[in-house]
């Protein structure tokens, strides 16, 4: 198996509100329609060091705390 990321993002999308807020931060996120609603989602669910500080910059914008970044091999909460 290869590996395409130390980190992976879990991701809440029902309890998603669509403010956007990760979009304008990080381009790893879009704002999609799903169902009639707009909702956030990741372009890409792992990633590496050089992408950490982003991702978790959006995780850490998003205001219902929908958005978490896990390191893969500890399975420890990033945010």
């Amino acid at each position: 198996m290869v590996e395409i990321g130390k980190y992976k993002i879990q991701h809440d999308i029902d309890g998603c509100i669509g403010c956007g807020a990760c979009a304008a931060i990080s381009n790893n996120w879009k704002m999609v329609d799903i169902k009639g609603e707009e909702k956030a989602k990741e372009v890409k669910i792992e990633f590496d060091d050089s992408e950490l500080e982003n991702n978790k910059e959006a995780a850490e914008s998003c205001p219902v705390e929908v958005i978490h970044i896990i390191e893969k091999n500890t399975g420890k909460k990033i945010v």
